[in-house]
């Protein structure tokens, strides 16, 4: 049987515990209660934003005063008193530290009053927004809340990505703001657009500290001015299944994509790198299952790109090792379609990774060969063991052999191993859904896996790997199951 490809829905937003939202400022009113250190931070912040700020404090601290006598932008008005519910008149945003909770109601009850959004500090209940912990790169900003729960750990966060994001991302986000009405004059279309911020951020990624000028922007425009904009496909490796084992490129190659064709395999986590906006099509290729035809998807994907779309083909582990990415490649390039492979890491690596088992073990193995238990044609229903396996070298002491596919066809695989030589006693490991957090590991001897498989059969991708790499695995495995009175080689990741 056949499938066709499925176009899947992007998933709903999960709850948050605040709006992420960033108030426009500059010039505008905003009312700060208090004369405090805390109150002082908060009105700098107002300040910085461009905020005209307001300070009502009968006795304001030494660093309201200094704050007073220069502010870091908006001008900031010190009235010795306190407020009065007139005072919120004109407002955009209203903050103050208060004393008590009967203090903090009856301030924000007067804001209310007047439609303006309060903020008392270190009193969640009476608030409508929070201040976040925040990494300034303006006109790039990055506001990190906890909602309350923990501000050393917002704090925490924000030192990790100010130590990402470098300080010259300032100066590339300003010409960003400045240069976007003349790209917008081209009138490109909306893969033109995207092209050209592409580009755009490649060039600051790649010299973040260096000051863009218009030799910069005269070499992102005049591609982007002269370019048909034809679409593209790019062959991206997901990995066996744990996202933070994407690469980077992999990660930016998901994030420009116009639509995603996505096997079975693709573990559905690694999805969330992607753009929102961005089509998400499963293209199923599971073996012993219903699949969608290789000629449909290359259909498809052809098609796609000569719309203009950027392609990305979602494959799981690395689309270069039984992924039949020489078929996508071989028509891209009938077809004249720019084509790229971004490599993912493979699954044995990911199983091996796990286990803590090096797969070319210094006196164990000098060399790993990979085979797949699975022939396919190309529409995809054979299913049955390949004909043309290397037996002997299969059953050679000083190899590591990991099995593809296995599934169905492993009990007739060991069979003929078995026959051309292969150790029964070797260790084999058997990992299903390699990396991720319900991962499974049953280790045996290669003549006892297939029957431990079928008494607890997979239900996910699954790989095998076989030789002595793995002996001191299996050795622990066995010796451990029967100090519980089960299966202790059966070991769950989570």
């Amino acid at each position: 049987m056949s499938r066709s490809p499925a176009e899947i829905r992007t998933a709903r937003m999960g709850a948050l515990a605040r709006l992420p939202v960033f108030f426009a400022l500059d010039s505008k009113r905003a009312v700060v209660a208090g004369g405090t250190q805390a109150a002082a931070w908060k009105a700098e912040l107002l300040s910085a934003a461009g905020a005209r700020v307001d300070v009502f404090a009968p006795a304001p601290a030494e660093e309201m005063l200094a704050l007073v006598s220069s502010p870091p932008h908006g001008m900031i008005v010190l009235h010795e008193r306190t407020w009065a519910a007139d005072d919120f008149a004109g407002s955009a945003i209203a903050v103050a530290d208060c004393a008590d909770d009967a203090e903090a109601a009856k301030f924000a009850a007067a804001a209310r009053a007047r439609g303006v959004p309060v903020n008392v500090i270190d009193r969640p209940t009476f608030c409508d927004f929070s201040f976040g912990a925040i990494v300034n790169r303006s006109p790039l900003v990055i506001g990190i809340s906890t909602d309350g729960a923990s501000p050393v750990f917002g704090q925490a966060v924000r030192a990790k990505i100010e130590a990402l994001i470098p300080k010259g991302f300032a100066r590339w986000a300003d010409a960003a703001r400045s240069w976007r009405p003349r790209v917008q004059a081209l009138a490109l279309p909306f893969r033109g657009r995207r092209t050209f911020w592409e580009k755009f951020t490649e060039r600051a990624v790649s010299a973040p500290n260096a000051a863009p000028t218009d030799a910069d922007l005269d070499a992102l425009l005049d591609p982007a001015a002269a370019q048909k904009y034809a679409g593209s496909v790019v062959l991206v490796g997901a990995g066996p299944g744990d996202p933070e084992l994407l690469t980077l490129r992999a990660v930016r190659a998901l994030q420009s994509a116009d639509v995603i064709l996505f096997d079975d395999l693709v573990a559905p986590d690694v999805l969330d790198f992607a753009r929102r906006e961005a089509k998400k099509m499963l293209v199923g290729k599971t073996g012993h299952a219903p699949s969608c035809r290789q000629d449909d998807i290359n259909a498809l994907m052809i098609s796609l790109a000569k719309a203009g779309r950027r392609v990305v083909r979602l494959k799981g582990g690395d689309p270069m090792i039984f992924g039949r990415a020489d078929e996508e490649i071989a028509a891209c390039r009938t077809a004249g379609i720019a084509v790229e492979v971004v490599p993912g890491i493979t699954t044995a690596q990911g199983a091996a990774s796990r286990l803590l088992v090096s797969l070319t073990r210094r006196g164990n193995a000098r060399r790993v060969q990979y085979i797949t238990g699975h022939a396919t044609s190309n529409n995809g229903r054979d299913g049955k063991l390949p004909s043309d396996i290397d037996w002997a070298s299969l059953a050679d002491p000083a190899v590591t052999t990991v099995v593809y596919m296995p599934t169905k066809t492993l009990p007739e695989l060991v069979g003929k191993a078995l026959k051309a030589g292969l150790d029964p006693a070797t260790p084999a490991i058997a990992v299903e859904r390699a990396t991720r957090a319900d991962e499974r590991v049953i280790a045996a001897t290669i003549a006892e896996l297939p029957a431990r498989l079928a008494a607890e059969p997979p239900s996910g991708p699954l790989v095998v790997m076989i030789g002595r790499a793995f002996a001191d695995y299996v050795e622990a495995a066995i010796e451990a199951a029967p100090a519980s009175g089960k299966a202790k080689s059966r070991h769950a990741r989570g």
